[in-house]
């Protein structure tokens, strides 16, 4: 095991930065041996020579004269072993910091306002983040394994102009506080990318940046190779949906793939399909991105959320997300678990759904299909106060944090009042940033929770009754009933799979009522919307199983 000898210089006695540098060691492997406050350099070096130490870190935080002559005198002293190979750091106050970096001596000088993602990059041993492509994975698995334990950073970003959006793309590669640009396009990008016949003028870049040309997808990520070289990624979306993926995995080596079940077709109005051919292809998008070997994410599950769905169908469709991509021969599965949603979701209720989700997708794991977990903020929560919003991002960062995700989609303060600008980007992923340090520092274990465990039991109980009944509308000879399109989209049209939002909708029922009830759990409940109902009963209410 590698040795840091750490400890505060002489008359020194400031040693909190060094406990968290120490902290911090622990955490990638390293034994540490601290020496505490008011420490002499002759002390400090014939422990690092006992030890046989491969890093000495030391600080010192009081007058910059003073500290100077200490550093200097320091180095000479320790040059035998600088020149045997032993590492050296230090910590200090800026100003003596700029006097430690005069004399070319420490391998690392830290002021204080440096992250721990950075600090945990430099224990680990990666390369110095300097603005060099080779120092940022350009692999979302890669880039996730380099960061642990920090989750990698994901945010939309997309303005009415491809210029505008280039020019913050920039900005946000530059500050490197962004691993993902998650390119919001406008709709006609989405479904008329290749019939410009049918785009329209009048709705150019509403909702998001109007690429019109490979060449406007290349010039936006040439923008990302600068800074920490963010990776980029967009939506998949709502026609031609193979040739957008080629153009996409060549024009800005796409990180993953974002991919529906059931929707952006004629259900939600957002694309020209109708259900079961558009569950067609979809899966068909799904097997191309496994046979490239991108990852995908099934953005399914809180779309039922955002209509209203009880959590158990959340679960439910997220338990189908996963046995798709697996299905598909997806191997590196990116599981969405947007919190907040809906709105009225408690705390508590709200992790037991994930980790139902969680274990209920857990068992669909071997050694080639691993799932990494993907937490962001509801898209409806966000409060109209700046303030508030600003408050609710950290506080919502910090409870998707219980689950340990590989990947945080931050969804910006602003969203409830526009389009996040670039500044907004920065801003909204640095308070993530420190929500995440503060919850990485030592965050008590929400998921043992003793009401949580039993609303995850609940959950996934009913969500098997659920997955029980969609089993049992596939025709016989079926080979995969859960990856069956005709069986999926029967699944919608008979109302199993149902939300209160989909009332009048062309292929769903839109019958199904829910309430939050006292304990901030999103449940099914009778017409008069007073009674609960359990899947069973509701289930076996329907139509199609009383005729």
């Amino acid at each position: 095991m590698k040795i840091i000898v750490a400890g505060a210089l002489e008359e020194c006695v400031h040693v909190a930065g060094l406990m968290k540098f120490l902290r911090l060691a622990k955490m990638t492997g390293w034994k540490t041996v601290f020496l505490g406050p008011a420490v002499s350099s002759d002390e400090i070096l014939k422990t690092a020579l006992r030890e046989k130490a491969e890093m000495v870190c030391i600080s010192y935080r009081l007058t910059p004269e003073t500290g100077e002559k200490l550093l200097k005198e320091f180095v000479e002293k320790a040059a035998d072993l600088h020149s045997k190979g032993v590492r050296f750091a230090f910590g200090g106050t800026p100003p003596i910091a700029n006097r430690a970096k005069a004399l070319g001596f420490f391998e690392r000088i830290f002021e204080g306002g440096e992250s721990e993602e950075s600090i945990l990059a430099y224990l680990k041993g990666v390369p110095d983040s300097s603005p060099v492509e080779n120092n940022f994975p350009q692999n979302a698995i890669e880039r996730i394994q380099r960061k642990t334990p920090y989750p990698i950073i994901r945010h939309h970003f997309g303005l009415p102009t491809v210029k505008s959006t280039i020019e913050g793309i920039k900005m946000i590669a530059e500050s490197g506080v962004l691993d993902i640009v998650s390119l919001g396009t406008d709709q006609d990008a989405q479904e008329y990318f290749f019939k410009p016949d049918k785009q329209d003028p009048r709705r150019k870049g509403a909702g998001g940046v109007p690429v019109r040309s490979a060449e406007d997808y290349r010039a936006l990520y040439a923008a990302t190779r600068r800074g920490n070289f963010p990776m980029m990624r967009t939506y998949s979306g709502t026609d031609d949906f193979i040739r957008l993926a080629e153009m996409y995995k060549d024009a800005i080596k796409i990180a993953w793939g974002a991919i529906p079940i059931f929707w952006f077709n004629k259900m939600d109005g957002r694309g020209p399909w109708d259900l079961e051919p558009s569950i067609t292809e979809h899966l068909k998008l799904i097997r191309w991105y496994s046979n490239h070997d991108i990852p995908v994410e099934i953005n399914e599950p809180h779309h039922w959320g955002l209509r209203d769905a009880p959590d158990v169908i959340s679960v439910t469709a997220a338990y189908l997300s996963a046995y798709i991509a697996r299905d598909c021969g997806v191997q590196n599965y990116i599981a969405q678990l947007m919190f907040n949603t809906p709105s009225t979701i408690s705390v508590p209720m709200d992790i037991a759904k994930m980790l139902a989700i969680l274990e209920m997708i857990e068992p669909l794991t071997r050694p080639d299909f691993h799932i990494w977990r993907q937490t962001r903020t509801g898209l409806m929560s966000y409060p109209l106060n700046p303030e508030a919003a600003r408050s609710h991002l950290a506080v919502s960062i910090y409870q998707q944090m219980a689950l340990r995700p590989h990947i945080i989609h931050v969804v910006g303060h602003t969203e409830a009042q526009s389009a996040a600008e670039a500044k907004d980007v920065i801003e909204a992923c640095t308070m993530a940033e420190r929500a995440i340090e503060d919850a990485l520092y030592g965050q008590p274990d929400m998921t043992k929770d003793p009401v949580i465990q039993k609303r995850k039991k609940e959950l996934i109980s009913e969500s098997k009754v659920t997955l029980g009944a969609i089993l049992s509308l596939s025709a016989p000879g079926t080979k995969n009933p859960l990856s069956d399109p005709e069986t999926l989209a029967k699944a919608i049209t008979i109302g199993i799979l149902d939300a209160p939002h989909l009332k009048n909708n062309l292929f769903a029922k839109g019958k199904i009522e829910t309430v939050t009830d006292e304990r901030g759990a999103c449940i099914s409940a009778d017409s008069t919307m007073k009674k609960p109902i359990s899947e069973m009963d509701r289930i076996d209410k329907l139509e199609y199983f009383t005729r």
